[in-house]
């Protein structure tokens, strides 16, 4: 990739002030596939000034020209669609099939949402004989994770622009080759200079410069737990405004009335879509007591079925994971799984038969597992499923609402009312009934550590505002 090792800044490719470089790792093959430069705070400085004197321009244009502007992105984003997916697929190991059809379409997806609600949002409300107001919060620096690159940048990136604000972007260190084309998909429709800028780096280095700048109004993250914590703490020193979209631990409540030959093999599946990374995977799935050997059955037959291989086979359902810590985390918590005496139904350490290079987990399927087990109380982020007993219903609610996380939660009941009932009762910022698919025009956000705000839709916008009163504005 032409610009694998330089900056966007300003409107330019530019070289790094710094000299580390970063190897980029293809999971499927532990081989380097490029290398990327670090941003020192220096480099961070750069961007940020850039979007600094931008913002003074880009803030007063008008709805019609940031329509127009985000149009000239979608037509941009369109043709690169196919480049998108596999570079997806070769930076964080996502089938090529599943790259293609959901990951790359997943930033078009909220392009196309902020522009639409950008369409009917208005900045203006009078009260009596006030006016209050919203405006762009500013110079915003977006931080991303690698589980689903162009989604969260797309769910970033779009509604700032959407709201007149300017850019500084830090793709995951682990997935910033589609971050690199998103930035030339940009530049090619003609965003003006400083507007959107993008710096790649690690936390410890580039995440800290952003977030303790300054002239950074507002900090938005992706990630884990523990690096939505770092950024709060550096963001505190200038009391910006940070938003976190962190970690999860859903539970998934299967009632009693269910088919549970449906049900349980549906959310196994979704439980290691993706490799099992996703922030949102229905990881902890409640069944009722009586019931547990038949759902273990079920969901081990499930799990066996999966075709786990190369991501650029199109037969493969299950790639590897992200990188090596992530691989060793991973087995790290199977292993405290089978110490802790949870049943093993299928899967556990090592890799798959057959695969003897590659960060591959074995879809594993958990039973029997009680809630204060470690595999129940963190968040694995692998093809890992723990099943785990319930008495009644409060029982139920109990052990869904006993997480540290609040991100989404899921419920299937034969009876709606009685799901939606349920679902009322369970502490986190979604909830999915009856197998409901994820909506990018409906808010997304979490509870206690999952974080705090909300992305996506129209409420996406609001995060990238300040509201302003100008009292007596009508007054005679």
């Amino acid at each position: 990739m032409e610009h694998q090792r330089q900056f966007f800044i300003d409107g330019a490719w530019v070289e790094p002030l710094g000299s580390r470089r970063l190897e980029v790792i293809n999971p499927a093959s532990e081989e380097p596939i490029a290398s990327i430069a670090v941003a020192e705070a220096e480099d961070v400085d750069r961007a940020v000034k850039a979007a600094r004197r931008a913002f003074e321009s880009f803030s007063r244009t008008s709805v019609e020209e940031r329509l127009a502007l985000l149009d000239r992105i979608i037509g941009q984003y369109q043709t690169r669609m196919a480049q998108i997916g596999a570079a997806i697929s070769q930076e964080m190991g996502a089938p090529m099939g599943l790259a293609k059809a959901v990951h790359a379409p997943c930033g078009l997806g909220h392009l196309a949402t902020a522009r639409g609600a950008l369409a009917s949002f208005s900045a203006r409300e009078e009260r009596g004989p006030h006016v209050v107001v919203r405006e762009p919060i500013g110079v915003c620096g977006l931080i991303t994770p690698w589980n689903w690159p162009l989604n969260q940048i797309g769910a970033k990136v779009a509604p700032a622009l959407a709201m007149g604000c300017t850019v500084v972007l830090k793709p995951s260190e682990l997935a910033p080759l589609s971050a690199l084309l998103f930035a030339e998909v940009l530049h090619e429709a003609g965003v003006p200079p400083g507007v959107f800028n993008l710096v790649n780096g690690d936390g410890p280095t580039t995440g800290v410069a952003m977030s303790s700048h300054p002239d950074i109004d507002m900090i938005s993250i992706t990630g884990s737990t523990r690096a939505g914590i770092s950024v709060a703490e550096h963001a505190a020193k200038t009391i910006k405004r940070v938003t976190q979209e962190l970690g999860g631990k859903s539970p998934n409540v299967l009632l009693d009335d269910v088919d549970f030959a449906t049900v349980v093999a549906r959310d196994t599946g979704l439980m290691c879509m993706n490799s099992g990374q996703s922030c949102n995977a229905p990881s902890r799935m409640l069944v009722p007591r009586a019931r547990m050997a038949e759902a273990a059955a079920i969901a081990k037959a499930t799990a066996e079925a999966i075709t786990v291989g190369d991501p650029s086979d199109a037969s493969t359902q299950l790639g590897p994971v992200a990188g090596a810590a992530q691989f060793d985390k991973i087995q790290g918590l199977i292993a405290a799984g089978i110490e802790e005496g949870a049943t093993l139904e299928c899967g556990g350490l090592g890799r798959p038969e057959g695969l003897s290079r590659g960060y591959y987990v074995k879809p594993t399927i958990f039973s029997n597992v009680r809630n204060d087990m470690r595999i129940a109380r963190e968040e694995i982020f692998g093809p890992v499923l723990c099943i785990i007993a319930y008495d009644d219903e409060d029982d139920a609610i109990r052990i869904a609402n006993d997480t540290p996380y609040g991100l989404c939660a899921y419920v299937s009941s034969a009876d709606r009312e009685r799901a939606i009932a349920l679902a009322g009762r369970i502490r986190a910022g979604t909830v999915h009934i009856n197998g409901a698919n994820v909506d990018i025009t409906v808010p997304f956000g979490g509870y206690k550590q999952s974080g705090n705000g909300r992305e996506f839709g129209e409420w996406g916008l609001h995060e990238f505002l300040e509201t302003k009163s100008i009292l007596g504005h009508t007054a005679k």
